[in-house]
């Protein structure tokens, strides 16, 4: 992917909040390095925190780190499908063809930032998959479709506000702590006291919900204040980076070929799935991680024309979540030392001394996103530290509700300055997180103020 030239000269214009970040912009492009390599730094300073914090022996350390690099496959397996599927739904035709049209949308710089972030966030809240792979395609095309209209757009905040909208993924439809609580027999229920918790209790409850809206509208005042004004520094994308919505139909000669070219394949398939799940949720069945995989998996069935199209949508999916699945194991052995050592304990026993059941929601959100920071798959997150805050609320007379979606939003919360999730986005827009690493902090600020506030009020 070709990088975006620079544009412009800089001057003291702009806000006092855009002026103020300039500083942290020049600090994170110089020193955050590459996903991976964040990864295997993250991976000794997990080892040395176990060493100076716990009794852990360098071999036990060693056999934790090993052990963890395997465990919770099937979860993983689950991620990445959510992952995979959002990234081929976003590339159907029917999908780009709205993104095209959206892309239109924005007639100004400042509304550019604050339309992307928002479509993106809406993306977010129908699976985070999506979410990721929206941001990043319509950033390129509001950069585009903007330069053709004569605006002057600074590429990497575009992106920055299409990864944005992540922050509320776990307030939405594949909320994977959320979706875990409410699925019969998961490794929640000895916390819940064999009972589960409703989806109508956490992600579809009244508060979460108005969370939701209040996160989306004091983030995109955010960016909309620290978005680059008239005579600040700009870096442009001066091509067209957008790639060409292929549909991989290939030659039909063979009668093999006329049953890969036919859209009643997919379509037959795409209809049973429907099917399943209609006879699934009437006959009382549940959101699970797995419902969720499967509802998307018949959208792109009924969206996508035929096989040729399905095969050629996967393998453009798989050569962009590549990366995040080869980390995948490298967090699962940072997860393994953690619990081995006992240091999520510690992380999350600090906090909870501290709280009273007003303030444990508003706790339980920053010991999640300071976890988060060092294990950034939330459904990993919620197999470790879940039990512990569940136990730790119900002491404490906490609504497991709240101790659920808490978690849920420290995960969320700062993923914006982790820069694991961001990979499939990035490698679509073609920079580095230290590009938009100092817009997604405003995007860490103004979220966390919301969603810490929300705690607390749900609390009194």
């Amino acid at each position: 992917m070709p990088s975006a030239p620079e544009s412009a000269t800089p001057h003291k214009e702009g806000t006092p909040l855009s002026r103020a970040m300039r500083p942290l912009n020049s600090l994170v492009e110089r020193f955050i390095p590459s996903a991976l390599v964040f990864s295997i730094v993250l991976t000794f300073l997990v080892a040395i925190l176990g060493l100076v914090l716990t009794s852990t022996s360098p071999a036990d350390l060693v056999v934790h780190w090993g052990d963890g690099l395997s465990g919770l496959l099937a979860f993983m397996t689950q991620m990445a499908l959510i992952l995979l599927l959002g990234h081929i739904l976003a590339n159907t035709g029917p999908v780009r063809r709205l993104l095209a049209a959206l892309g239109a949308v924005p007639r100004t710089e400042l509304m550019a930032y604050v339309f992307v972030f928002v479509v993106a966030a809406v993306a977010s809240l129908i699976t985070w998959g999506l979410g990721l792979v929206v941001g990043g395609l319509l950033a390129r095309e509001v950069a585009h479709q903007g330069r053709e209209r004569g605006l002057t757009l600074h590429f990497p905040m575009l992106v920055a506000a299409g990864f944005g909208g992540f922050v509320v993924w776990h307030m939405g439809y594949s909320a994977s702590g959320p979706l875990t609580a409410a699925t019969e027999g998961s490794f929640l229920m000895d916390s819940l006291g064999a009972q589960t918790v409703p989806m109508s209790e956490t992600v579809f409850s009244t508060w979460n919900m108005l969370a939701a809206l209040a996160t989306i509208l004091v983030v995109a005042a955010a960016l909309y204040l620290v978005a680059p004004r008239r005579g600040d520094r700009v870096t442009e994308l001066t091509i067209d980076a957008r790639e060409e919505l292929e549909d991989g139909q290939e030659e039909v000669v063979t009668p093999a070929d006329r049953l890969d070219a036919s859209r009643l394949v997919t379509l037959l398939t795409g209809l049973a799935l429907v099917a399943y799940l209609v006879l699934h949720f009437s006959r009382g069945g549940t959101l699970t991680l797995d419902t969720v995989n499967w509802s998307f998996l018949a959208l792109i069935l009924l969206l996508v024309r035929n096989p040729f199209e399905l095969i050629h949508l996967t393998k453009n999916a798989a050569s962009n979540v590549g990366e995040i699945l080869l980390q995948f194991p490298l967090y699962a052995g940072i997860l393994g030392m953690m619990v081995g050592s006992g240091l999520v304990q510690i992380f999350s026993d600090a906090f909870v001394s501290i709280s009273t059941p007003t303030t444990f929601g508003l706790f339980a959100l920053l010991a999640a996103g300071l976890v988060n920071f060092f294990v950034p798959s939330g459904g990993d997150q919620f197999a470790v530290q879940g039990p512990i805050m569940l136990s730790a609320g119900a002491e404490l007379g906490v609504d497991p509700a709240i101790t659920i979606m808490a978690v849920s939003y420290g995960d969320q919360w700062t993923n914006m300055i982790q820069p694991f999730w961001a990979i499939p986005l990035l490698a679509i827009a073609g920079l580095k997180m230290r590009d938009i690493l100092g817009y997604t902090t405003i995007v860490l600020i103004a979220s966390g103020l919301v969603l810490g506030a929300t705690l607390v009020i749900v609390s009194l």
